[in-house]
C-alpha cells in the first residue's frame, strides 16, 4: 500500500484512527513495488498475529503474500518497509501487548483501537520504535505506568494517545522533553498526581487528560501558546486557573474543566470570541455569570452545580442557552430562569 502521510490533529469529532484511514484511502494510490515487503517486517507482523492469538480479522496475513497488501491497515513506504499499522475492532482478542510490535523498526504510525482484551503493560521492546511519530491506543485494557522506554526512544513523537485503558501512576515530567509533542490524550485511565508543566509544544496543541484521578493546580503555562483544546474534566483539580486559561486573545476552541474542585470568581472573566465549548460545571465557581459570554457563540455551555449568584446577562448569544446550563447554583435569576425579585 502507499507510504505514510503526516497525521493531522483535528478538533472535530473525526477520530485519529478514522482520519488516518481516510487520508490513506482518499489521497493515496498504492504503487506497484518491484520487490516484496521487507522480510524482517513480514516476520515481525506474523509474530504480532501469533501473539494476538491468530484472530480471524488478520486471516489475510499469510507468509507467502506481500505484507504491504495485508488488511487491516498495513502501510509501507516505497522500499517495502512497514511505516504504518492500524489494528482495530478485534473484540475476540485476549492477549498481552505483542512485544513483536517493537520489531517494526521503521514504524512511524501505530494505532490500536477497540481491542478491549489487549492487556498488560507496554512492552520494553517499544524502545526500538525510534522513528515513531504518532501513537494512538484507545479502548484497551493496557495497564501499568506510561511507558518510559518509549518516551526515551521516540524523541520525534508528536501524537501520544493512550486513552480509555487502565494506565496508573503519575504523568512523567519527561514528556516535556519531547520537542514535537502537540497532541496528548491520556483520558479515561487511572492516572494520579499533579499535571506536569510544559508537556506540549508547537502549534494547535491538544491536552486531554479527562476521567483520571489527577490532583493539584493546573500549571500556568497551559494558558500560553497555541492551545486548541484543554479537557481536564472529571479529576480532582484545585486552584484558580481563570487568570491564565481565559482571555479575549486566547486561541482555545474547547475548554472543559467540569467535575473538579476549582474555585474562582467568574464575574470579570473575559472569553475569546472563537471559543465554542465551555464547561465549568460541578466546581466551586462563584460570582456572577460573566457579561463577556454575550459575545461568544458557544455550541456547548454549562456552568451548573456551582456557587453563582445574580441576574444572568441577556442579549446576543445568551439566548442559545437553556435553564439546564445554570441549574443548581446559589441564587441565579433572569431569563431563562425565573425573574429576579
Amino acid at each position: 500500500m502507499s507510504s505514510s502521510p503526516s497525521l493531522i490533529c483535528c478538533s472535530m469529532s473525526l477520530g485519529l484512527l478514522s482520519l488516518l484511514l481516510l487520508l490513506f484511502s482518499a489521497c493515496y494510490t498504492a504503487p506497484t513495488y518491484a520487490t516484496d515487503c521487507d522480510p524482517a517486517d513480514r516476520a515481525a507482523l506474523l509474530r504480532v498475529k501469533a501473539q494476538l492469538g491468530d484472530p480471524a480479522q488478520l486471516s489475510s496475513w499469510l507468509p507467502s503474500t506481500n505484507c504491504c497488501a495485508w488488511d487491516p491497515a498495513v502501510f509501507c513506504n516505497a522500499a517495502g518497509r512497514v511505516t504504518g499499522l492500524a489494528l482495530y475492532a478485534l473484540p475476540d482478542v485476549s492477549a498481552r501487548v505483542p512485544p513483536a510490535l517493537g520489531d517494526l523498526a521503521a514504524l512511524e504510525i501505530l494505532q490500536v483501537d477497540s481491542v478491549p482484551g489487549l492487556a498488560g503493560p507496554v512492552p520494553a521492546s517499544f524502545a526500538n520504535l525510534t522513528r515513531l511519530l504518532d501513537l494512538d491506543i484507545d479502548g484497551t485494557s493496557i495497564s501499568g505506568p506510561i511507558p518510559g522506554c518509549l518516551l526515551a526512544a521516540a524523541v520525534n513523537l508528536r501524537t501520544l494517545v493512550i486513552a480509555n485503558s487502565k494506565l496508573a501512576g503519575p504523568i512523567p515530567s519527561s514528556l516535556a522533553a519531547l520537542p514535537g509533542l502537540r497532541y496528548l490524550d491520556l483520558s479515561g485511565n487511572m492516572l494520579s498526581g499533579a499535571i506536569p508543566p510544559e508537556l506540549l509544544h508547537g502549534s494547535s496543541r491538544f491536552l486531554i487528560l479527562s476521567n483520571n484521578r489527577l490532583t493539584g493546580e493546573i500549571p500556568g503555562d497551559y494558558g500560553d501558546g497555541d492551545v486548541d483544546t484543554i479537557d481536564l474534566s472529571h479529576n480532582q483539580l484545585t486552584g484558580d486557573p481563570s487568570s491564565f486559561l481565559f482571555g479575549i486573545t486566547k486561541p482555545a476552541v474547547k475548554i472543559d474543566l467540569s467535575w473538579n474542585q476549582l474555585e474562582f470568581d467568574l464575574t470579570e472573566v473575559r472569553f475569546p470570541h472563537h471559543l465554542r465549548f465551555l464547561d465549568l460545571s460541578h466546581n466551586r465557581v462563584r460570582g456572577r455569570v460573566a457579561k463577556s459570554l454575550m459575545d461568544v457563540r458557544l455550541e456547548h455551555f454549562d456552568v451548573s452545580y456551582n456557587e453563582l449568584c445574580g441576574e444572568l446577562p441577556a442579549g446576543r448569544f445568551m439566548s442559545m442557552h437553556g435553564a439546564e446550563c445554570y441549574a443548581h447554583n446559589k441564587c441565579l435569576c433572569g431569563t431563562p430562569l425565573p425573574p429576579c425579585n
